[in-house]
């Protein structure tokens, strides 16, 4: 693929630098052209840029995150509070009506969840 701001060969109207000639016949059809990956579940080209001169440059781009859309970590960590309150509510229940008689004492031994 061949980027479209990269037109002309040179900076100057009439000279063609010989780094510029040399890379051209050294590299033919790959001249000024992005390299292509190979798998397209990630993107390794996506900073790659190509000057007048053909020179080829691979800036850093930040890699997608974990999560798909923003505010999915919110969503989750939400989630994960407000199963976290109903276990403790669920283990703290102290209604113990009916399982202490005079035969036996059947409540739980202990404070539940800390």
């Amino acid at each position: 693929m061949s980027d479209p701001r990269v037109a002309g060969d040179k900076y100057d109207r009439g000279i063609v630098p010989a780094e510029t000639a040399a890379r051209e016949e050294r590299e033919g059809e790959d001249f000024k052209h992005i390299p292509e990956t190979d798998d397209p579940s990630i993107d390794t080209t996506g900073g790659y840029t190509v000057d007048r001169e053909g020179l080829l440059n691979n800036y850093a781009i930040e890699p997608e995150m974990y999560y798909e859309e923003p505010g999915d970590a919110a969503a989750i960590e939400a989630q994960e509070k407000a199963e976290r309150k109903a276990t403790l509510e669920d283990t703290n229940d102290n209604d113990e009506t009916g399982l202490l008689t005079e035969e036996k004492d059947r409540r739980g031994k202990g404070s539940g969840i800390i």
